[in-house]
């Protein structure tokens, strides 16, 4: 026998094992928040990444991030979001969320070069039209 022989790995085992240790603690992380929370944390997410695909970036750059094609998809997704969750949360977290909602869609029109008709804007299928 070669003193190179081989010995068995246990890094990929150990690797594993702390995997799914993240992943029960996370579990059991996410079963500790509250559903308004999840909702409103999804909701700040898409509005941010909109918010920055439309150009309103803070950052010196920020028009070469401008990508009307993706803002679209994020503020429709936002939109039925919201739409759909706010019966379930409060009147203030609905409420904050529809203005930032709105702020992106304006700012959306415009950005856009061919603006769309009212009420066929991203997301108006589900807030009506934003002018």
């Amino acid at each position: 026998m070669s003193d190179t022989q081989a010995t068995p790995d246990h890094t990929h085992a150990d690797a594993s094992s702390a995997e799914a240790d993240f992943a029960d603690q996370a579990v059991r992380d996410i079963a500790d928040v509250a559903a308004v929370e999840v909702i409103t944390t999804a909701a700040v997410h898409l509005l941010s990444a909109a918010a920055v695909k439309v150009g309103l970036a803070d950052e010196p750059n920020a028009d070469e991030m401008v990508d009307l094609d993706e803002a679209r998809k994020l503020i429709n997704a936002l939109a039925g979001l919201i739409t759909a969750a706010a019966p379930e949360v409060s009147d203030m977290h609905a409420r904050s969320l529809r203005d930032g909602l709105r702020s992106v869609q304006l700012a959306f029109r415009e950005a856009s070069s061919i603006p769309d008709a009212p009420g066929a804007g991203p997301g108006e299928k589900y807030t009506g039209p934003v002018i």
